[in-house]
């Protein structure tokens, strides 16, 4: 029997901040194509009171049942109804803490803890708040109402319609209806909100705590921005007349679309002058420019499936860059790209637990630690792929035709391949079913043969694999003529092998011009290499080729068709590097080298690492400079910290200046406070761990709660890094509980006692919020458990037959394990 639609939803709700239950009524207009007698809901820990149908002018009682391991809730109609057909369900829940459906968030106001709560749905809690059908294809109308305590104030996606002052001192807050939406993406919220409007667009309203509003002003300003240009672009007016930017003080993610109530994690939102770095803020830029275009892309054209959801974070995530871009093109943006989403797409795709683009929809999460990086970072990498195969102007006419045709309505890939087909003529459908309906991507090997290149393609992964798979690679190659001329080619390859014809006096070449294409580059031309790096040397080649060259060849390494040596000799070409890019790039590589190799190893390692970045510390300065770059500010921080944990005594010494300055009460420069807090501590006592603990305690900056929390998973003292470890349990707020743990897998003196912590509180850990849990899996066992993958190996076997709690982030872990010990013992 098919399931009738939902067309409106009318959801009354009375939040209990106090006892932390709501009481609620949820009336559901449904249309039938023919009669039914049972409609199946979805319901996720809250209890049923009651079930009616409406039959003329009354509504009649119905039988339901409840089915928790189903999350359904099954309601049985007195007689088989045709067409309109309206139920009305009264149930209550608890507003839990567990970050996700309708939960509790704690603050400090005035001196007192207190407690707003807020709802994050996606990609299936709406359930946990009202019954519903709970999938993004099953969009509907949606007409809240909340009764609130006095004091306080409601949130919605539609802005307030009326305010009705109650006889029991509440007040019922109403809200407009709703566009034509999903589920996931209806917001409520109840707090002691302030509201800021922008100056310019009364549209763009910021929500934060009492005492927040002068560190939203740069924020709410980008956020106009983001809006005017996502209008101009998409060519399609933004549907609502309001766009709440909502900071949350507890959030697991760090930002969510929800349509015309943006939240996000404080963090990035709000910008604190003097606390927040350059980093810190150009990611908040970066984060509302994504949930911005999440307007457009999965709010006004939503997935017809879970498997289709990288349309909507693919395209967020690309313009997530492009919005930041055109705003601050002097920042390199799209070199930052190349660093933040491609390189660890490449890295997370080359093992043999993926999943391709379009992953297997359900019920259930779908985004989490080992498919984030496919559905975000992959999927953006190749929107940069498709838009420099089919041109710019054809790109942006291909989303304009695929948003007006699909808006308030559900799409899939091939509907939006179709619109970008159409436009440019190009095969569109055919390449990119290759790319986003099969894992993995290719390693495409070259060599010369006089005056032909013979290329063959191959799936890459670091452990070995027999795959018989192909894609439609757009090759763009650099030829580099004896004249010093130079000439680019592009090729579309088809099959397993191509020749590709070049000029007689070709003395190098180069694969992947600029890093465009989402594939790995081995060349088995020693002369041509080595020519490719003179060219390195001498900066003809682009920082995005300089960073790809050598990405690829660490690529080869972990995989053991490289040597490490190998690998470090060929970084001699970049003895004279100073773009951001590829410096970033190598010192990422190195230190990751390090965690991994044996004694033996390490001292290559610091050997070329340590000299390397003093050279680049000594040249831009270890202190922060008025005017400079935005990378050279990003990039310090980062060579500060590797070059101290490398064993860098200038680095060191350093640092100790700046901490001892800092617990003098004086300041120090926010792009450089991550590094310092870090290297203090590696280099500090229990006094410095009192000093983190007592900071923790009084800040109300959630960026400088994050670099403290970093800086405790830094410490090399194992009585340090064990009290670490036991105040990561019992005092760190559960949305960051993870941020110490990952640090100290990052952390060579902690990586041997992270195990042992695991296993011995394991009961503990598997209550924090999933993906958070997944993260301290994600980053412990690759490292920790180099030293006994045999143990660590069984207790997974025997932890999987019991639970498959994170078993995708589990699988994907254990293979970054073989991965780090192939990579170690192949020397």
């Amino acid at each position: 029997m098919p399931q009738p639609i939902p067309v409106r939803y009318t959801i009354h709700l009375q939040p209990d901040l106090s006892n932390f239950r709501f009481e609620g009524r949820c009336e559901l207009a449904l249309a039938a194509a023919g009669p039914v007698s049972e409609i199946t809901l979805n319901i996720l820990q809250i209890a049923v009171w009651r079930c009616r149908v409406r039959r003329a002018d009354a509504f009649v009682e119905c039988l339901f049942t409840v089915a928790p391991e189903k999350e359904e809730l099954r309601i049985f109609l007195p007689v088989a109804m045709p067409g309109k057909i309206v139920l009305q369900v009264e149930y209550c829940g608890l507003i839990n803490d567990k970050m996700a459906g309708f939960y509790r968030s704690r603050y400090s106001y005035r001196g007192r803890s207190r407690y707003m709560a807020v709802t994050q749905f996606e990609e299936s809690d709406a359930r946990r708040a009202f019954p519903c059908m709970d999938h993004p294809a099953a969009k509907a109308v949606f007409d809240i109402t909340l009764d609130i305590e006095a004091g306080l104030t409601a949130i919605s996606n539609a802005p307030v319609k009326t305010q009705q002052p109650l006889e029991d001192g509440k007040t019922r807050v109403t809200f407009e209806q709703t566009p034509k939406m999903s589920t996931y993406l209806v917001f409520f919220a109840v707090g002691k909100f302030v509201f800021t409007r922008d100056a310019k667009d009364p549209r763009v309203r910021a929500a934060t705590l009492p005492g927040m509003k002068k560190f939203i002003r740069r924020s709410l300003g980008f956020g106009r921005k983001a809006l005017a240009f996502s209008e101009s672009y998409y060519q399609i007016d933004y549907p609502l007349p309001k766009m709440d930017l909502i900071a949350i003080p507890d959030f697991a993610f760090g930002a969510m679309e929800n349509w015309g109530a943006i939240t996000f994690r404080e963090n990035l939102l709000l910008y604190y002058p003097g606390v927040t770095s350059t980093s810190g803020g150009q990611r908040i830029f970066e984060v509302i420019a994504h949930e911005i275009a999440h307007q457009w892309f999965g709010n006004l054209v939503t997935p017809s499936d879970w498997k289709y959801l990288w349309l909507n974070e693919s395209f967020a995530t690309y313009f997530g860059f492009g919005v930041v871009d055109h705003y601050c093109p002097q920042w390199e943006i799209w070199s930052q790209f190349l660093y933040s989403q491609t390189g660890p797409a490449l890295a997370r795709d080359g093992l043999h637990e993926t999943v391709a683009i379009e992953i297997p929809g359900g019920e259930h999460v779908v985004i989490n630690i080992s498919t984030a990086p496919i559905i975000y970072d992959k999927g953006g990498s190749i929107l940069r792929q498709i838009q420099g195969y089919i041109g710019d102007k054809d790109f942006k006419k291909g989303l304009r035709h695929y948003l007006k045709t699909f808006a308030y309505g559900s799409a899939t890939s091939r509907d939006l391949w179709q619109s970008l087909e159409n436009v440019s003529g190009k095969p569109v459908r055919t390449m990119m079913k290759s790319w986003v309906e099969q894992p993995g991507f290719p390693l495409v090997e070259v060599r010369r043969q006089a005056d032909r290149l013979l290329l063959t393609q191959k799936r890459f992964t670091y452990l070995p694999n027999d795959a018989d798979q192909k894609w439609l690679v757009p090759l763009t190659i650099i030829l580099f003529g004896g004249n010093g001329e130079t000439r680019r080619m592009t090729v579309l390859m088809d099959a397993t092998e191509k020749t590709v014809a070049i000029d007689g006096d070709t003395v190098a070449y180069k694969i992947n011009d600029r890093q465009t294409g989402f594939y790995r580059v081995r060349y088995d031309d020693a002369q041509n290499l080595a020519a490719l790096g003179k060219l390195v040397r001498d900066k003809t080649l682009s920082p995005q080729d300089r960073w790809g060259l050598q990405n690829d060849l660490y690529a080869l390494v972990k995989s053991a068709t490289a040597s490490l040596d190998d690998y470090l000799q060929f970084l001699c070409h970049y003895d004279a590097e100073d773009a951001y890019l590829p410096l970033a790039g190598i010192a990422d590589n190195l230190f990751a080298a390090y965690l991994v190799m044996g004694e033996t190893q390490r001292r290559a390692i610091r050997s070329v690492a340590t000299g390397m970045f003093e050279a680049v510390l000594d040249k831009i300065g270890y202190d922060p400079l008025r005017g400079e770059k935005q990378t050279t500010a990003i990039l310090r921080d980062q060579l500060i910290r590797h070059a101290a944990f490398l064993g860098s005594g200038a680095a060191v010494e350093f640092v100790r200046s700046q901490f001892v300055a800092l617990t003098d009460g004086k300041t120090i420069h926010p792009d450089i406070m991550k590094s310092v807090l870090q290297v203090a501590a590696l280099t500090g006592d229990n006094n410095v761990f009192d000093w983190l603990d007592q900071r923790l305690q009084s800040s109300q900056v959630e960026h400088e709660r994050m670099n403290l929390l970093t800086a405790l998973g830094a410490f090399k003292d194992e009585g340090l890094i064990k009290k670490a470890q036991q105040y990561v349990l019992g005092q760190v707020p559960a949305r960051n509980k993870f941020v110490p743990v990952v640090s100290m897998a990052a952390n060579p003196h902690a990586v041997p006692l992270l195990w042992s912590w695991y296993t011995t509180h394991i009961d503990k850990i598997e209550q924090f919020h999933p993906m958070l849990y997944e993260r301290i899996i994600a980053a412990i066992v690759p490292v920790a458990g180099l030293d006994r993958p045999d143990e660590v190996q069984a207790f997974f076997d025997d932890y999987l037959k019991k639970t498959d709690t994170a078993a995708d982030v589990v699988k994907m872990s254990l293979e970054r394990l073989k991965i780090n010990l192939q990579m170690r013992n192949s020397i």
